[in-house]
């Protein structure tokens, strides 16, 4: 019987015999850095993102999990043919995961400037959740940017197709106060940024979204978004 049962994983091939990797959470991190955003403004992006997950509250709340671990990707996009994979999946557990994380995520050149596709983000942190290779009982993408969805497929559209296939999208609504002109239908749409991406970006279970006046406070409000995101409190405690 054990011939057998070599014989069979030898024939499967070599992934057969190895189980996915369970974490408490999978979550896409995908950022805007279309044209809106200046390079002062994508450097405080970076360095707030680096700020939340090196944050003690959001390592206390990951080792909190069921399995203590969560496993993260990094996308920037711009126009609907401008997205990168910045980090592929990375494994963070404790200060020194989240620190090599963050270290990676700093070096990193910025991948584009252009035109803005929500949906082109949402569609590529899909495919990275389809080929993870993680076990995780929740799958999230976070969506950050400071303007409506101007090229691609509707931001709407791509949102449902994530949420039909059991994942939640939460936004982060960058508010621009002082567009250029050119600009200011594109970040300050009717009803607001907030407001617009309440109704075409988040969706899913206990999904929310936090609203940034501006660019320097982005550290903070993403370290309240993801103590939300995996402690996985439900959608009126989340920071709005």
């Amino acid at each position: 019987m054990r011939l057998l049962i070599l014989l069979l994983l030898l024939l499967a091939g070599p992934g057969a015999a190895q189980a996915a990797e369970p974490v408490d959470m999978t979550l896409v991190l995908v950022s805007d850095v279309s044209r809106s955003v200046d390079d002062s403004e994508f450097q405080m992006e970076k360095a707030g993102y680096a700020a939340a997950l090196n944050d003690p509250r959001v390592i206390a709340a990951i080792r909190g999990g069921a399995v203590g671990a969560i496993a993260i990707a990094y996308v920037e996009f711009a126009g609907s043919y401008e997205v990168n994979t910045v980090l592929d999946w990375r494994v963070v557990r404790d200060a020194a995961s989240a620190r090599q994380f963050t270290d990676a995520l700093d070096s990193a050149p910025r991948s584009f400037w252009g035109r803005t596709s929500i949906s082109a983000g949402i569609d590529r942190a899909m495919r990275l959740l389809a080929e993870s290779g993680f076990e995780a009982q929740r799958r999230v993408i976070d969506v950050a940017g400071d303007g409506t969805n101007n090229s691609g497929r509707e931001a709407a559209a791509a949102r449902d197709d994530a949420v039909a296939a059991g994942v939640t999208v939460n936004g982060l609504a960058i508010i621009n106060e002082h567009p250029v002109s050119y600009t200011y239908a594109h970040v300050q749409p009717p009803g607001g940024l907030t407001e617009w991406y309440r109704q075409n970006v988040a969706g899913g279970t206990g999904s929310f979204v936090v609203e940034v006046r501006e660019f320097p406070a982005f550290g903070e409000a993403m370290t309240r978004k993801l103590i939300n995101e995996i402690a996985a409190l439900p959608a009126q405690h989340a920071p709005l």
